[in-house]
């Protein structure tokens, strides 16, 4: 059973908070806000979390125990998520090492989504045991609104940036340049060193014609690409590699280059 912090911990709200500075979030449109999942058993706790989120522009979700928590993560795909651990049905920090390890989330769940704990497991040694199974923040009960506030704040925006920096989504296909890592709905993808190269230098504008002399220049280094197969046989494999029964990602646009779509196409 989770700890809820105390009563007094409740009526902090919105008293002492100053907001002057904070992003305003409140004027986005429902479509824009950022949604952040609050698992958490105690229900004054969660509902409070909720209320003032949503009141800075968030959309929140709530769940009361692991498994509620789990199926809101793989069908929703929140922005971040909020997670107690004294649940019900399953220990918290079980549910971030699944989260963290793509193979037992089976594709179903980000590894990469930012994951604040709040939890009454304040010693140092419950933070580092969160910190360790893969937390990005670690919060105490009892706690203030406020600091919880800027903590998802900063956790968003670090996630913002490392999206900025090296994730592209492409419809089903999402590619991290920086871990050089590659997945198809949800399904990893193993390239070699010149395809991934290849759908790296596509996936910087997709939907653009590539021109053959382009891609040979920018991945190759050919300065003069002669009459040289390499570029077709590379692509024929990588969108081999790719493609799904309802999806070819790369294709030939004859006499010009290759694209990159994120649907299907007509062969």
């Amino acid at each position: 059973m989770s700890q809820p912090f105390p009563d007094e911990s409740l009526n902090v709200n919105l008293q002492g908070v100053d907001r002057d500075g904070f992003e305003a979030l409140s004027d986005m449109s429902s479509s824009s806000r950022p949604t952040v999942l609050i698992i958490e058993d105690d229900a004054a706790t969660r509902r409070f979390i909720a209320d003032n989120l949503s009141a800075d522009g968030y959309e929140p979700l709530e769940a009361d125990s692991a498994g509620s928590g789990r199926r809101i993560l793989a069908g929703d795909r929140p922005a971040l998520a909020i997670l107690d651990l004294g649940l019900p049905d399953r220990d918290g920090l079980e549910l971030l090492a699944e989260l963290r390890d793509r193979d037992r989330g089976h594709g179903e769940l980000d590894p990469h989504l930012p994951v604040l704990v709040v939890s009454g497991r304040g010693t140092e040694l419950d933070r580092i045991r969160g910190l360790a199974r893969g937390a990005d923040d670690y919060l105490p009960k009892p706690f203030g609104y406020g600091e919880l506030r800027e903590r998802v704040a900063a956790l968003l925006r670090r996630s913002k940036m490392r999206g900025l920096a090296g994730r592209i989504r492409v419809g089903e296909l999402e590619l991290d340049a920086m871990a050089r890592e590659v997945w198809v709905e949800g399904r990893e993808v193993y390239l070699a060193k010149k395809e991934f190269a290849l759908l790296r230098a596509l996936a910087a504008a997709p939907t653009r014609v590539f021109a053959r002399e382009q891609l040979l220049r920018d991945v190759w280094g050919f300065r003069s690409p002669g009459r040289t197969r390499t570029l077709d046989s590379h692509a024929s494999r990588l969108r081999r590699k790719l493609s799904t029964p309802r999806s070819a990602f790369v294709v030939n646009v004859w006499g010009v280059g290759y694209r990159l779509i994120d649907g299907e196409v007509e062969d």
